[in-house]
């Protein structure tokens, strides 16, 4: 067999990650050559396991592809009398082609009925993995920055996502993504019922308030889904900009404030 050149293994590997990829299967390779006639047998069963699964109903119903996906979403947000519901609803919806790529549903971390909600902007590759929000380096920069003021998700933080699953190679959430999960985000609110929002990110801002300008709305109080607002940056963006931190922690003592004086 020809050796490959470096730009043809580089074109494969660049499209690869263009559909997705970004890890492999295995840590190490397998020599298929030296496999022993035993395999065959072995594989039986599993091949018969495949067969079950395969035959085994979906989990949840194809989408429609007549149906408007954020008529469905609000229609089924509402129907939904718990965050648990909420959680299951979430992940049976069809219409979001983000789940296929994802591993977990993101839905939510933190004391269910806290004051405060911190709502991002989606998961990234450490949130996908572990099923929960803010748990990577931004995750954890969010941590020290709620501590700093006497707040955790331990305690008496509640954080959850614009969007519940991970876009492909982290990209940014697209218009009919937000606007179809949404109402999702809406009925969550109402179900943990907080005294605050904390809009994390531009995305967090545009689906909440339906504007963007993270630079130009930070700070400032805005009302949105019934509850007082306040944007925030993103601790991702924090972690690219660390001179923007003073600025992040002006916001911190606003919220203390408010929360002292509410």
């Amino acid at each position: 067999m020809e050796s490959m050149d470096a730009r043809t293994a580089l074109a494969l590997l660049e499209w690869q990650i263009e559909l997705g990829v970004d890890e492999t299967i295995g840590e190490t390779g397998i020599d298929r050559y030296a496999l022993s006639a035993t395999s065959t047998a072995q594989a039986r069963p599993r091949a018969a396991a495949q067969d079950a699964r395969a035959a085994a109903p979906p989990a949840s119903a194809p989408a429609d592809p007549f149906a408007d996906p954020v008529a469905v979403a609000a229609a089924t947000a509402m129907a939904a009398g718990s965050l648990a519901d909420l959680r299951a609803a979430m992940a049976a919806y069809a219409h979001c082609d983000l789940k296929r790529g994802a591993r977990n549903l993101v839905f939510a971390d933190g004391v269910p009925g806290a004051r405060v909600m911190v709502i991002g902007e989606a998961p990234g590759r450490e949130e996908d993995q572990a099923g929960k929000p803010f748990v990577g380096a931004a995750g954890q920069l969010l941590d020290r920055m709620l501590a700093a003021i006497g707040l955790s998700r331990g305690e008496n933080v509640y954080i959850t996502n614009v969007l519940p699953w991970r876009p492909p190679q982290n990209r940014d959430p697209k218009p009919e993504e937000t606007a179809m999960m949404r109402p999702f985000l809406e009925r969550h609110v109402a179900l943990a019922d907080p005294d605050v929002l904390v809009l994390m990110g531009n995305f967090s801002c545009e689906a909440v308030l339906g504007t963007r300008g993270i630079t130009r709305l930070r700070g400032n109080w805005a009302q949105a889904m019934s509850k007082p607002v306040l944007p925030m940056f993103h601790p991702a963006f924090l972690l690219r900009r660390p001179a923007e931190k003073r600025k992040a922690w002006e916001d911190l003592l606003t919220l203390k404030s408010w929360l002292r004086d509410d």
